[in-house]
């Protein structure tokens, strides 16, 4: 009983430690993308628009497309673009980089973030 018992608890730890993406979370996280980032950035492989592509941007260092002006505040940053480091900056911008060039006021909720980034990690 005690092995029952314990194989449950570590399945149920196992479970709570999954994430699982729907389709959902890829469409309406492509919906988000295109009413709130789509003006200034493209998902496509070297386009860029008043912002940088944001292809394949997870896991990618910050101010490294090298066609592409960036503010001397990204350039210095240092940032690598994981999905927690895209929510900070999605969700405040200026609070990442206070003097970059990004004209956006934030993205509030936290659902829509969350979504977005699942969007982005599509982009590869």
């Amino acid at each position: 009983m005690k092995i029952q018992r314990l194989f449950s608890l570590v399945i149920l730890f196992a479970l709570t430690q999954v994430k699982v993406v729907h389709a959902a979370d890829i469409a309406h996280g492509t919906h988000v993308f295109n009413e709130e980032c789509a003006e200034c950035h493209s998902p496509k492989e070297g386009k860029n628009k008043k912002g940088p592509s944001v292809w394949n941007v997870v896991g990618r260092k910050s101010a490294s497309i090298t066609d592409f002006n960036y503010s001397d505040n990204m350039r210095s940053s240092n940032i690598v673009w994981s999905a927690d480091q895209i929510a900070a900056y999605i969700e405040h911008p200026k609070k990442v980089i206070p003097t970059g060039k990004m004209k956006y006021e934030g993205l509030a909720d936290a659902k829509d973030r969350e979504d977005v980034i699942t969007y982005l990690s599509s982009l590869h």
